[in-house]
């Protein structure tokens, strides 16, 4: 026996259900017309972002719940899309290059022994001018 896969559209019909709601009722009380409704019931329509957060504010989820049943449909779309499927075979996995090996550390560079600094000249604390350059 097949699983089946609950879709936005399943989800939605059934708690439509639960909660005694058409798609125009809900769609007046989410303000999404009610033949967006009715193809996303159906599965004409992908569910949009906008959709999932209207629903999620209603029917007290989280849009996260209502994007997820979106991406299950839409990957199970693809694993059934034959020419995609061929492509994928094609594309090889990335390999990342292998790590350049470390030169060893350099020994830090002696600090210059600092020069005596040679003395002033005595003419200068005498008051006379210093020679020109």
């Amino acid at each position: 026996m097949a699983k089946t896969m609950q879709t936005p559209g399943t989800v939605l019909l059934s708690l439509m259900e639960a909660y005694q709601l058409n798609p125009y009722t809900l769609s007046k009380e989410i303000s999404l017309s009610h033949s967006a409704i009715r193809q996303i019931i159906s599965g004409k329509s992908k569910l949009s972002i906008s959709a999932a957060l209207r629903l999620a504010k209603f029917f007290g989820q989280t849009p996260v719940y209502w994007l997820n049943l979106q991406c299950a449909v839409d990957i199970e779309e693809a694993d059934n899309d034959k020419k995609l499927q061929d492509a994928l075979k094609k594309i090889k996995k990335a390999v990342k290059p292998a790590a350049k090996a470390k030169a060893p550390a350099k020994a830090p560079k002696k600090a210059k022994a600092a020069s005596p600094k040679k003395p002033k000249k005595a003419a200068k604390a005498s008051g006379a001018k210093p020679a020109a350059k």
